[in-house]
């Protein structure tokens, strides 16, 4: 019998021999098939006209659909779709285990419309195959490159990417239809920053142990749960070769690490902080990239997706590369990456890095290091373009997200949407709130009483922005010290101040960002080798600062005065600043009903003030609902206010004298 024609050799390995049975016609027949489809599959593209010319104009970004690999079935043939961007090569082949390493054996084919892409379907290749791209590049120039889309690389300090998809079976539906609620600006947003390795680890002296996706899941959702934060934030999770890094210069902008585990059991991780209630905000990187051999640098042999003008493509701080944000396919590779992590892993916020690197052609440069932009100025025009066409393209496909910016400066307009000419952030760090409490807190309290200003001046440029309030890792590395030893005085007076310290963060207009180890006053500055010091835990002051925080947390999420009018010029108010000499500052946070509004004050001297007048208008009831010197915050406990006595002292502006007892070093909150 003649051999049916779906029983012919897909490959071709078989060839039909004299005498069995076919007919020459059917014979004929079947190698012309063969060739048809042959040729079908190497043809195979996922790509249409206008994906080509969204690409390079700068406006596709969904480009994670169609680079990289992606495990299809061609003409019944499965196996894997590998396309890149290489337009200075001269040749691009895949080679990995598969192939053994053959440079020349699965060479990819060139797109004939001179976008650059060079792409092709290997017969055979599943998921979980080790990759890379051999190209020939700029003047001959041989090299092996992991893949910019790869969904999963190899463990560093192996280099190579791995065929692999993002499909997750999601379970957090009903915090994807509520989100907006908790996103929103006037919700309480109370952020934990955590660097993943050093959180915890299995053995806190071996740099090389990790806990997994899952361990970290099972340890951390309950811990920041209990905190009482509303989201928690990552440093960098995207790939990146060099753990001293912190994440900061990364080579996998689709790509999870693979130090944790799988994309799926990171995607579990974010499902458990959702079911928990918990928002989850990413550290994202535009700004620049490292050398590493196998990352973007010089991806074909040339400058592809950096500046060739080294005066703006190249970072004299962080000995990285810039993007080159006026190359479309740069723009649409970065928008693709942000849009990336909000689509397929649910993300709920970035916080974009060094924006202010990314904002000004003179970012830590000398006269002669840097030309001006075409108006004369300082401003990377296509910087400032691709933030604006980032955050349109965010907030257009997920309104119910936060983009943050990490501006150090006072470029203006910074979360102001681009329809007013800003920069279309959600919110912004005020760095200058950060800096100016610092440097407050480290005064001896004697001399507090001649630099209040420093204190209050951040009330003065608030509304300028929707501000974060940051006390982030950069705080306490690099001979900073930790928080606690910031402090003056003797190891009580230090936790006192700190306790203030916090209650004036948590009781300021604004969204609050606070770096893990911070919450109970760890006494080492953050080490990424190790983690965090948690046997402190098991002393009281620490274990009090602890539960200050957990207090403070429950005030803010609970307390709408805190959060409902929290960027509007209402919500704050200024009660008594005129008592310089004794440092105790008063102001209101005003809620969307007047029976809402509290009242902090905050006594910055270790004197104990009894009988403190205060005067406040329309209310004459008031009661304590926090106090820093609770025993349960390592407090004295000696200091409180259990009725607190009020007089009415003018009727006609219903102006009442309450009388309190503030403690040393302490601050209250009345309601």
């Amino acid at each position: 019998m003649p051999a049916k024609k779906d029983s012919i050799p897909t490959h071709g390995n078989k060839s039909a021999e004299a005498g069995d049975g076919w007919k020459p016609a059917e014979k004929k027949y079947e190698e012309a098939h063969f060739i048809d489809q042959q040729q079908a599959v190497w043809n195979y593209s996922l790509f249409s006209d206008a994906d080509i010319r969204n690409f390079q104009r700068g406006t596709h970004y969904r480009l994670y659909d169609f680079f990289g690999n992606k495990q299809l079935e061609v003409l019944g043939t499965k196996g894997t779709y590998f396309a890149v961007w290489a337009p200075n090569a001269s040749f691009v082949g895949v080679v990995g285990h598969f192939n053994d390493w053959n440079k020349t054996a699965h060479p990819l084919k060139v797109r004939q419309d001179h976008s650059g892409i060079w792409e092709g379907f290997i017969p055979g290749v599943n998921e979980g195959e080790v990759y890379k791209y051999h190209i020939h590049g700029y003047k001959g120039i041989r090299l092996d490159k992991g893949d910019p889309f790869a969904h999963r690389w190899e463990k560093r300090p192996h280099t190579a990417s791995i065929t692999w998809q993002t499909q997750y079976d999601w379970k957090d539906g009903d915090w994807m239809r509520t989100r907006k609620k908790h996103n929103a600006t006037s919700a309480p947003y109370s952020v934990y920053e955590v660097h993943l390795a050093s959180w915890m680890r299995p053995d806190k002296n071996d740099e090389e142990t990790y806990n997994t996706y899952t361990q970290i899941t099972e340890r951390l959702v309950p811990y920041v749960k209990e905190m009482g934060f509303t989201h928690v934030e990552f440093m960098p999770v995207m790939e990146h070769p060099y753990d001293g890094s912190w994440g900061y210069q990364g080579t996998g902008y689709f790509a999870p690490t693979s130090r944790f585990g799988s994309p799926q059991e990171y995607a579990a991780m974010v499902d458990a902080f959702h079911n928990a209630g918990i928002g989850v905000i990413l550290d994202w990187v535009p700004s620049h990239f490292p050398y590493d051999a196998h990352g973007l640098f010089m991806f074909d042999g040339t400058h592809t997706y950096e500046y060739a003008d080294m005066r703006k493509g190249y970072h004299p701080d962080w000995n990285s590369y810039i993007f080159n944000y006026k190359r479309g396919e740069v723009k649409s590779f970065l928008i693709s990456s942000a849009r990336f992590w909000c689509d397929r892993f649910h993300t709920d916020g970035l916080r974009v890095d060094a924006v202010s690197s990314m904002l000004r052609l003179d970012y830590s440069r000398n006269d002669g290091q840097w030309e001006p932009n075409e108006y004369g100025g300082n401003g990377n025009l296509e910087a400032i373009a691709f933030i604006k066409d980032l955050n349109e393209t965010l907030y257009r496909d997920f309104p119910d997200i936060q983009t943050i910016a990490e501006e150090a400066t006072d470029w203006p307009r910074v979360s102001r949407p681009t329809f007013e000419d800003g920069l279309g952030f959600g919110m912004k760090w005020m760095m200058g709130w950060m800096h100016d409490t610092l440097d407050y807190f480290k005064m001896d309290p004697l001399f507090r009483q001649f630099h209040q200003d420093k204190f209050s001046f951040s009330m003065m440029y608030f509304y300028d922005e929707h501000f974060m309030l940051p006390l982030s890792h950069d705080e306490v590395v690099h001979g900073k010290s930790p928080m606690i030893y910031k402090m003056p005085g003797d190891e009580w007076q230090k936790f006192a101040n700190l306790r203030v310290l916090y209650t004036y963060m948590f009781t300021h207009p604004g969204a609050k960002l606070l770096f893990m180890g911070d919450e109970f006053a760890s006494t080492s500055e953050w080490n990424y080798k190790s983690e965090l010091p948690w046997e402190l835990l098991e002393h009281a002051p620490h274990a009090g600062m602890k539960k200050c925080i957990q207090a403070l947390n429950k005030l803010y999420r609970t307390e709408p005065a805190l959060y409902e009018k929290q960027f509007e010029p209402g919500g704050f108010e200024w009660v008594d600043l005129n008592h310089r000499s004794e440092s105790v500052l008063v102001f209101m946070r005003k809620g969307k009903k007047e029976k809402d509004n509290v009242l902090i004050i905050l006594n910055v001297t270790p004197v104990v003030r009894n009988d403190w007048e205060v005067f406040v208008y329309n209310k004459g009831k008031w009661s304590e609902i926090f106090n820093t010197d609770d025993k349960a915050f390592w407090g004295t406990g000696d200091v409180y206010n259990p009725a607190i006595k009020s007089e009415l002292v003018d009727k006609p502006s219903r102006c009442y004298k309450i009388k309190l007892n503030l403690p040393a070093l302490g601050a209250i909150v009345l309601r």
